[in-house]
């Protein structure tokens, strides 16, 4: 046998094996495929071979309760209120959960799994997870956000409730066969704060998917008439920042004069209507587009209109520890990034990004204005960001660290 027949047979040999694999994702925040790095976990799982079930919420665009996709069952349950305050929390997870569990029921009854795949927030799907496996499966934990930081940044306090988390964050690494951690800081959290072993962690970073991040030519119409368009991707809520990005719109409009800036600003949340009533307040509501959350083929639209994308998470425990989608997303596009000095921000962004003073939004309308008028450092920095995505950074080069998470949970 040549050595290419004896590779082939290896390779087959290896996929029949992950063929007996079944893997059951769990996640609650997000509808799937909206949900791009669960979605992005889901298709490579499923190109190598594993056959993939999903549990996750409805919402807009996915109100089917049930549908294939690309080879992946997508199974949706109802999401009665959008939670906003420490109860209204609970009051939502508690459903999910319940229904989490009910719909994994039929899933174990049916086409079956092997491993439970629990992305979170919340830190509460252990509970299936380890009530599998007393049935001998596999629970891998998929750690997307730090929960106790987050309930921090969003209350501004330490209470029982964030002893609470730091309680159900424990218990989760603690019943996890596996943990996934999406950078180095939030392995370290896996290790000293939830005593993993580190042979058991390994980092996978949301890279990006340069299939579906296409650069495209810009849409003029986009900057409402005005010379240049700063543009914004992501969560409208608390812990966003946005707050302190409207300050700085209010600051380049009113204090520095600059009338010829757009803002576009993407994507939906609990603090999408305060936001829009917060720019009338500041007088720059003429100078924001809230666009809610809309279809990939508008998001594009936006950034690649955008001169400068921006960033304004503001620097607290739970920003400085995380890396940001948006941040990767803007470089694949080739766009020049200002943000506030993170530690997760500058390890994804480095020489693509300019870093105002923490919480300073003044500061951050300096930069802006500041990179928006140097075209030639514009474009050096788009193109550096774009290639670091190419070689380190894009989704492509995280399936390895994906598959060797799976190979040791079976091992």
């Amino acid at each position: 046998m040549s050595n290419a027949e004896e590779q082939t047979r290896v390779m087959s040999a290896d996929v029949a094996v992950a063929r007996r694999r079944r893997v059951l994702i769990i996640v609650e925040n997000l509808p799937l495929p909206f949900d791009r790095r669960v979605w992005q976990e889901a298709r490579t799982l499923h190109a190598n071979g594993y056959q993939v079930s999903i549990i996750c919420p409805k919402g807009k665009g996915y109100e089917r309760s049930y549908e294939e996709i690309e080879g992946v069952a997508i199974h949706r349950h109802s999401m009665p209120f959008e939670a906003d305050g420490a109860l209204g929390y609970a009051l939502e997870y508690s459903w999910a959960l319940a229904a989490e569990f009910l719909l994994s029921l039929k899933i174990c009854f049916g086409r079956g799994f092997d491993v439970i795949h629990g992305c979170n927030p919340p830190d509460m799907i252990f509970m299936i997870g380890g009530f599998y496996k007393l049935f001998g499966k596999k629970f891998l934990f998929d750690h997307h956000d730090i929960n106790p930081e987050l309930y921090e940044a969003k209350f501004q306090r330490r209470d029982v409730f964030y002893r609470l988390m730091l309680a159900l964050e424990r218990w989760t690494f603690r019943t996890a066969d596996v943990c996934v951690a999406t950078n180095e800081s939030y392995k370290r959290i896996a290790i000293e704060r939830g005593g993993q072993q580190p042979n058991k962690v390994f980092v996978v970073r949301s890279g990006p998917d340069l299939r579906r991040l296409k650069v495209l030519p810009p849409q003029p119409e986009l900057k409402q008439g005005r010379k240049y368009l700063v543009g914004y991707v992501g969560v409208m809520g608390r812990q966003e920042g946005i707050d302190g990005l409207l300050t700085a719109v209010q600051h380049i409009v009113h204090g520095m004069g600059r009338t010829d800036i757009h803002f576009g600003l993407v994507g939906g949340g609990t603090e999408l209507d305060a936001m829009r009533k917060l720019a009338q307040e500041l007088q720059v509501a003429d100078y924001v587009t809230f666009t809610g959350r809309v279809p990939d083929a508008e998001l594009l639209a936006m950034l690649n209109t955008a001169d400068v994308c921006v960033n304004p998470d503001v620097a607290n425990e739970m920003n400085d520890k995380s890396t940001m989608n948006k941040i990767m997303e803007y470089m694949a596009l080739g766009k020049p990034i200002v943000q506030y000095d993170l530690t997760e921000g500058r390890v994804s962004a480095q020489q693509a990004s300019l870093y105002a003073r923490r919480n300073d939004p003044i500061d951050m309308a300096q930069q802006i204005v500041a990179l928006l008028d140097d075209e030639p450092r514009r474009k050096q920095m788009g193109e550096w960001g774009r290639e670091r995505v190419k070689n380190s950074l894009a989704w492509e080069h995280e399936v390895p660290r994906l598959l060797a998470a799976y190979e040791t949970l079976f091992t």
